[in-house]
């Protein structure tokens, strides 16, 4: 084991962790771009989205984050965001509307892909309304989640990279972040935790769960007190070596039956 050339890693462990509700959820990895049957030379967003309560989009292009996290594009003339309502339900896929898209043409793939002063060629601004039947009140205050993403050419094909996805929850911005190695996620679609090669238990002991996490790679690979040895004796993580700045130990609950 390598020798400690630095200060140990901070550990933050055992902090009360905030429960936050996500009532709308866009599968990041199921953003496209599809040509506009009407003018071909237009590129219309399409993703899969889940949502436990009704709600609305906003596609917005090359848009600039403001106060309480609204969205604004620096091309007002370029397209006029139309707010799309829709209904509560699981894996619902999403087509922009035939004409509301835009022709990226004009834009040169360095404007697409790598954007300046935190302007993002793609935002999805998706938010939720409850309706009256739901509980909903006159005034409720915004809860939505913010996909950010560029656009990059890949064999010929222009496809979509989310940069960050961004919850604003009653005045509150949260910046989601994956933890790698979370055994017991709900989400139909996440693969098995054995499938990253570590298992469910702490890579060092063998033995006890895996409750540490490792930044700034988000690894989630040993347990509390393997992890207050090991930071000590190594700054490195065990998953993927790379130097490790903070630990810390994250509660899971065990999936219900």
């Amino acid at each position: 084991m390598p020798a400690l050339t630095g200060p140990p890693p901070e550990f933050v462990g055992h902090q009360q962790a905030l429960k936050v509700k996500n009532d709308i959820n866009l599968r990041k990895d199921t953003i496209r771009l599809v040509p506009d049957a009407a003018d071909p030379d237009r590129r219309l967003v399409s993703f899969t989205f889940d949502a436990v309560t009704d709600g609305s989009l906003v596609i917005h292009y090359f848009a600039k984050e403001g106060k309480d996290c609204n969205f604004s594009s620096v091309y007002p003339d370029l397209q006029t965001p139309t707010k799309i309502p829709f209904q509560k339900g699981l894996a619902q896929n999403y087509v922009q509307p035939s004409g509301s898209g835009i022709d990226l043409g004009f834009f040169s793939l360095d404007e697409l892909s790598n954007p300046s002063e935190e302007v993002y060629p793609l935002v999805v601004y998706a938010e939720a309304s409850p309706s009256p039947e739901e509980g909903g009140q006159t005034v409720n205050p915004t809860r939505a989640q913010i996909t950010l993403a560029v656009i990059e050419k890949h064999n010929d094909d222009l496809q979509v990279k989310v940069v960050k996805q961004i919850l604003w929850i009653n005045g509150v911005r949260y910046e989601l972040k994956e933890i790698y190695g979370i055994v017991n996620s709900t989400e139909a679609d996440v693969p098995d935790a054995d499938d990253d090669g570590m298992g469910k238990e702490c890579v060092i002991c063998l033995t006890e769960p895996r409750d540490t996490a490792v930044f700034p790679c988000r690894h989630l690979c040993m347990c509390s007190e393997c992890a207050q040895a090991l930071r000590l004796q190594s700054n490195k993580c065990p998953i993927c070596r790379q130097p490790v700045e903070k630990l810390m130990e994250i509660k899971v609950r065990s999936a219900e039956p």
